[in-house]
C-alpha cells in the first residue's frame, strides 16, 4: 500500500479526522487507500537533495478521494495553514490532497521516499515480548460511580439476631407465597431460616424443603444456632437429609421419599435437579403442609420446557404448600418471564434494594462499574487492566463466545505467564504460586477453569476455607465463582466479553460487593472488544458495546437510592419526607395494578426498555429528541409488557419510570437548605421540577457522554456510523447514483464529506449513502474473509 510521510502534529490530526486536506507541490493520480506516516526527519536541504529518506511510524489509514488545485477556501481543512500560507500555496500552484474516512491504526515503523512509497500493510508480524502485568497498567473507564454512607445499618443485628433485610422479610412471614428480592450477600439464606422456623412452629407447616441450583450453595443452609442471638429456635439439618453431596440422583430421590415419610424429620436441603426428579417420583399430595423454598429463583422460567417452573405451578395449583422464592437478581428473566402473570400476582413481594444493602456497610465506601477496550485478542489487554495487588476474580469468556480463542486452558496459561513464573502448585489444595515479574512478589492463584474433577474439588474445598486476604490473590474462572460463591475479600470483578444476561452481571458484581476490612472500593470491569471500522464484524462489536453500556445503566438504576414521587400542588407548604420528591404535573398511581408495578417492577421495566432494539439504536443519538424517547418509544414498551393497562395507567407508569430514571441518573447537590438535581447539563431546584421538564431529558444519555469523551474521534465516528447504518433505509442503486453523481463533486467543492446531521436534505442523504456504502463494504470484506478462511 502507498504511504505518505507527514510531519507532526499534522499526521495525528489526519488520524483523528480533524485535518482532511494535505498540501503538496505535486499532483498525484492515485485514488483510494493511503497510509499516513508520522515522520521524525522530514525537513531540511538533505530531504530535498535525497540524501536522507524520511522515517517514522505509520499512524493512520485514509482514502485519497481527489487531488485538486489548492484554493483559499480549503485552508480551514488543512490544519496548521493560516490565511497567508493558504494564499502562498494558491499562488505557487500547490495541490490539495482531499482525504476522507480516516482511522487511526496500530503504529508500525516505515521509511521511504519523500513522495508516496510502497509499504507492506498489514505489516508482517514480528514476535513481541509478552506484556507484563503491571508494566503497562491502565484504569477502567467508569460509567457508574456510587458513594455510600457506611452507616452500618444493613449488618447490625436486632434483638432477635436479624439484619435489617431479614427483619423486613420476617414482617411478611404470614404470606403463603413470598418472593424475596435482595442483593447477593445480604443474608437471604438466614432470612429463610427465620421464616421457615416460624412456619414450622406457628403456621402448621410440617416440613421444609430448600432447593438450591448447585451442590456448593447448599452449605449456605447448614445448621445454625439462631437462639444464641435471641431467636426462639435453632436451624438444625440432619446430615442424612442434606442431599447436596456427591452421588447419583436415584439414591437422592430415595432419600427425598424417606424424608417425607419420616415424621421426625423437618428440614431437607437438595438441588433444583433433585427436586425435579423427586417431584416425578412421589405423589403430589405429599407436598401438602410443606414449605418449598427455591433459592436463586431466577433459574425458574414460565417457559413450557422449564421443568422447575412446571413443578412450581403444579404445587401452587394442587397442594396447600407454602412457597418462598429468593433471588439476588432484580430482573425476572432475560427473555422469558419467571412466572406467568396470574401466578406472580399470588406472591407477596419483599424487596431490599442494593443501595440499602451497600449504604449500610461499615467498610465499603465506593463502587465503580466500567469497561476497558481491547483490540485483537483480549489476552493482549489483560496486562493493562489486571492489577494483582487487588483481590480479583477474572472470568474468561465461554469457549462458544466470539472473544474466546477456543483454547481455555491455553488462555489461563497465557494469563499466568503475563503475571510471572509459576513456581509450584500445592498438591493438597491446588493453589498455584506465581512469582510476579515486576517485583518478585509471590501471588496465590486459583484455576477454576481446570475441569478435571479431582483437581477442581481440591481447589473448591480450599476456597471455602479462606479466612484472610492473604489466603488468595486471584481466581480465574469460566462458569464458576458467580452466584452463591463467597469471597468477601474480592475487590475487583474483571469479566471478559459482553454478557447477555443481566442476572449474570449482577451476580458477578455481587462477588466484589461484600463488606470487608481489606477494601473501601469495589470495582466491576467489563473487558470488551473495541469496534474497528476495518473489521467485517464491526456491527456485532458495536452492538455488544452498546449492550454492555446499557447493562451498566441498568446497574446504576439498581444501585442508586430509591425515591418516592408525588404530585406537587400549588398550596403545598410542608417540607417533603426524606426520599420523597414532589413534581408539578406528575400523575400518581390511581390503581393497585399500577402501584404494584411502581413498587416492585420498575427495574424489570427498565430492563425491557433498555433492551428494546429500537431504543438501543436511538439512546446514543445526540440529535434524537428526548421527548420521542420518553413519550413515544417508552410507552410502546410499557404497552407491550403490560397489555392489560389502559392509556391512563400507561401514562402513570411512564411518568414514574421516566422521572425515576432521570433523577437516579442525575446528580443531587445541597446548597444551604435547597436541593438541586443535575438534568440535561444544568442544575435545577428540586422545588421547581415539572414533568414537562423531565420529559425533555434523555435519562440514559450520561453514560454515552462518558463514552464519547473516552474514545478517539475516529472510533466515535465508527460507532455512530454503525448505529446510523441500522436506521438508514436505502437501496444499492440510490447509494451508487449519489456516490457517482453527487458526493465527489460535493467533496471537491466543500473540502469535506457531507454531514449526516446537515439541515440540507440532499447533503444528509449523501452522508447516509456514504454510511450505507461503507457498511456494505465491511459486509463484503467479512464475506470474503470467511470464504478465504472457512471454519
Amino acid at each position: 500500500m502507498k504511504c505518505l510521510m507527514v510531519r507532526q502534529p499534522w499526521a495525528s490530526q489526519i488520524a483523528d479526522g480533524s485535518k482532511t486536506v494535505e498540501i503538496r507541490s505535486w499532483h498525484y493520480a492515485h485514488r483510494g487507500d493511503l497510509l499516513i506516516g508520522a515522520s521524525k526527519n522530514m525537513a531540511g536541504q538533505r530531504m530535498r537533495d535525497g540524501t536522507l529518506y524520511p522515517s517514522g511510524m505509520a499512524v493512520a489509514h485514509v482514502k485519497l478521494v481527489d487531488c485538486v488545485p489548492f484554493n483559499a477556501k480549503l485552508h480551514g481543512k488543512a490544519a496548521g495553514c493560516d490565511r497567508n500560507t493558504a494564499q502562498d500555496c494558491e499562488d505557487s500552484g500547490d495541490w490539495a490532497w482531499i482525504l476522507a474516512d480516516a482511522r487511526a491504526i496500530e503504529p508500525f515503523p516505515v521509511k521511504g521516499q519523500v513522495k508516496p512509497f510502497e509499504v507492506d500493510y498489514p505489516p508482517r508480524e514480528e514476535k513481541k515480548p509478552l506484556p507484563t502485568v503491571a508494566s503497562q497498567r491502565s484504569s477502567p473507564t467508569n460509567l457508574v460511580n456510587v458513594t455510600y454512607a457506611q452507616t452500618g445499618n444493613s449488618i447490625a443485628l436486632d434483638r432477635m439476631g436479624m439484619r435489617e433485610m431479614q427483619a423486613k422479610a420476617f414482617q411478611a412471614r404470614d404470606a403463603q407465597y413470598l418472593l424475596l428480592k435482595a442483593p447477593p450477600a445480604s443474608g437471604k439464606s438466614r432470612a429463610l431460616m427465620f421464616l421457615a422456623l416460624d412456619k414450622l412452629f406457628n403456621q402448621g407447616v410440617q416440613k421444609v424443603i430448600v432447593a438450591v441450583p448447585e451442590r456448593s450453595i447448599g452449605a449456605s443452609f447448614a445448621s445454625a444456632r439462631l437462639s444464641a442471638h435471641g431467636f426462639f429456635a435453632d436451624w438444625e439439618v440432619n446430615d442424612a437429609y442434606n442431599l447436596c453431596t456427591p452421588g447419583g440422583e436415584s439414591s437422592k430421590v430415595k432419600a427425598f421419599g424417606k424424608f417425607l415419610d419420616d415424621t421426625a424429620a423437618t428440614i431437607l436441603i437438595c438441588t433444583h435437579a433433585t427436586l425435579r426428579f423427586a417431584f416425578d417420583a412421589v405423589e403430589e399430595s405429599r407436598f401438602n403442609r410443606v414449605l418449598l423454598a427455591i433459592d436463586e429463583f431466577h433459574h425458574v422460567s414460565a417457559d413450557a420446557d422449564n421443568r422447575l417452573g412446571e413443578v412450581l405451578r403444579s404445587v401452587m395449583s394442587h397442594t396447600t404448600a407454602h412457597i418462598i422464592a429468593m433471588t439476588g437478581s432484580y430482573f425476572r428473566g432475560d427473555s422469558v418471564p419467571v412466572l406467568q402473570a396470574e401466578d406472580e400476582a399470588r406472591f407477596s413481594k419483599v424487596t431490599y434494594n442494593y443501595y440499602e444493602q451497600l449504604n449500610g456497610y461499615t467498610h465499603l465506601k465506593t463502587l465503580g462499574i466500567g469497561y476497558h477496550f481491547y483490540q485483537g485478542r483480549y489476552l493482549s489487554a489483560i496486562a493493562q487492566i489486571l492489577d494483582t495487588d487487588k483481590k480479583t476474580i477474572l472470568h474468561i469468556p465461554n469457549v462458544n463466545a466470539g472473544e474466546s480463542t477456543k483454547q481455555k486452558h491455553d488462555e489461563v496459561n497465557y494469563i499466568l505467564d503475563a503475571i510471572g513464573e509459576v513456581e509450584k502448585q500445592d498438591s493438597a489444595t491446588g493453589v498455584l504460586f506465581v512469582r510476579r515479574k515486576t517485583d518478585g512478589k509471590v501471588i496465590k492463584v486459583a484455576d477454576l477453569v481446570n475441569d478435571n474433577p479431582k483437581d477442581r474439588d481440591k481447589i473448591v474445598a480450599y476456597l471455602r476455607t479462606l479466612n484472610s486476604p492473604d489466603d488468595m490473590d486471584l481466581i480465574i474462572a469460566l462458569g464458576m465463582a458467580k452466584e452463591g460463591f463467597d469471597w468477601p475479600f474480592c475487590e475487583h470483578a474483571l469479566t471478559v466479553g459482553y454478557r447477555g444476561s443481566l442476572t449474570e452481571i449482577i451476580q458477578i458484581i455481587g462477588r466484589a460487593t461484600r463488606d470487608s476490612p481489606n477494601k473501601t472500593h469495589a470495582q466491576f470491569t467489563n473487558l470488551i472488544a473495541q469496534p474497528d471500522a476495518a473489521d467485517g464484524e464491526v456491527k456485532l462489536s458495536v452492538n455488544n458495546m452498546l449492550k454492555a453500556i446499557t447493562a451498566s445503566l441498568l446497574m446504576e438504576q439498581v444501585l442508586a437510592p430509591n425515591f418516592k414521587f408525588k404530585t406537587k400542588h400549588p398550596d403545598d407548604t410542608q417540607t417533603p419526607e426524606v426520599g420523597t420528591i414532589h413534581i408539578r404535573g406528575f400523575k400518581e398511581p390511581t390503581s393497585m395494578r399500577v402501584k404494584a408495578i411502581v413498587e416492585s417492577d420498575l427495574n424489570d421495566l427498565k430492563a425491557s426498555i433498555l433492551q428494546d432494539s429500537t431504543l438501543l439504536k436511538v439512546l446514543p443519538g445526540e440529535f434524537i429528541d428526548p421527548e420521542v424517547i420518553n413519550k413515544v418509544l417508552i410507552p410502546r414498551v410499557i404497552r407491550t409488557k403490560y397489555p392489560d393497562l389502559n392509556d391512563e395507567q400507561v401514562e402513570e407508569v411512564r411518568q414514574h419510570v421516566v422521572a425515576d430514571s432521570a433523577i437516579k441518573n442525575g446528580e443531587i447537590k445541597e446548597v444551604g437548605d435547597k436541593k438541586f438535581v443535575r438534568m440535561a447539563g444544568k442544575f435545577v431546584n428540586i422545588e421547581d421540577l415539572h414533568i414537562d421538564l423531565i420529559d425533555r431529558v434523555n435519562p440514559f444519555q450520561k453514560a454515552f457522554e462518558v463514552l464519547s469523551k473516552s474514545v478517539t474521534a475516529s472510533l466515535l465516528k465508527v460507532i455512530q456510523e454503525t448505529i446510523d447504518a441500522g436506521r438508514i433505509q436505502m437501496t444499492d442503486e440510490e447509494a451508487v447514483i449519489l456516490y457517482r453523481d453527487r458526493i465527489g463533486s460535493f467533496m471537491q467543492q466543500h473540502g469535506r464529506e457531507p454531514h449526516i446531521n446537515a439541515s440540507d436534505p440532499l447533503e444528509k442523504r449523501m452522508a447516509e449513502a456514504l454510511v450505507y456504502l461503507r457498511n456494505k463494504r465491511r459486509q463484503h470484506q467479512a464475506q470474503q474473509a470467511a470464504q478465504a478462511n472457512p471454519a
